[in-house]
């Protein structure tokens, strides 16, 4: 009788989180910053096409980085989760840390059971009716969340962008400024990134009910001029 194959639990969970980190390493980072309006989430991507950033729900944006495949089968599931429950009791009853935790538990069940984890990083931000109001909440490839205040960085390369961003930002910045800090954060030493490089989604605090826009390439050149 042969002896089933045996890998220490400990070992197993450095290797996914090692496959993990590399996978997410390989996409392109994004930044989310709270600025005098709202909050600003400004991701490096050249596609048309394929989007990082989405709406979840009137005051609630979604954005991911890593495999793109994965983390918008989360953002599908994201906007089915607040449409339900949207619908069954109150759109107020729709708030981003109840979305996190949703996230977060799905990830991890994946990443200790399934054989593969998640490559991917994922964002929930809420815009308040007033700046204290406001949520953040960045959840990691293994399900863990960490709760944000003024500016989240996700991606590979996290620790090199998020020490860029800190030196340059402080609160009540306009959208100008807030988008050239992420810009030059996001940026080599080789190339600077130019407007078809960017994505750039505002949750943007202007009493409507839905709060989340794009800003269109036109207006991003205006921005970073």
């Amino acid at each position: 009788m042969s002896m089933p194959y045996y890998v220490a639990p400990e070992q197993m969970m450095k290797d996914r989180a090692d496959f993990a980190r590399k996978g997410i390493a390989r996409g392109r980072s994004l930044v989310a910053m709270r600025y005098n309006e709202g909050i600003a989430i400004i991701a490096e991507n050249p596609s048309n096409t394929l989007r990082k950033t989405s709406e979840i729900y009137d005051r609630i944006a979604f954005a991911g980085v890593g495999k793109y495949n994965e983390f918008d089968q989360l953002r599908v599931l994201g906007v089915r989760s607040a449409d339900l429950k949207g619908y069954q009791f109150s759109r107020h009853d729709v708030d981003a840390r109840s979305l996190a935790n949703q996230y977060a538990q799905m990830i991890g069940q994946t990443f200790t059971h399934e054989v593969k984890p998640l490559e991917v990083e994922i964002l929930i931000a809420e815009v308040g009716v007033v700046p204290a109001k406001d949520q953040l909440f960045h959840i990691m490839y293994d399900g863990t969340v960490l709760d944000e205040k003024r500016f989240i960085v996700i991606g590979g390369d996290a620790d090199s962008i998020r020490s860029k961003v800190e030196t340059a930002f402080v609160e009540d910045l306009p959208l100008q400024e807030v988008v050239k800090i992420a810009r030059t954060a996001l940026s080599t030493d080789e190339r600077l990134l130019q407007s078809t490089d960017l994505e750039v989604a505002l949750l943007q605090r202007n009493g409507s009910r839905r709060c989340f826009k794009r800003v269109t390439e036109h207006s991003l050149t205006e921005l970073l001029a």
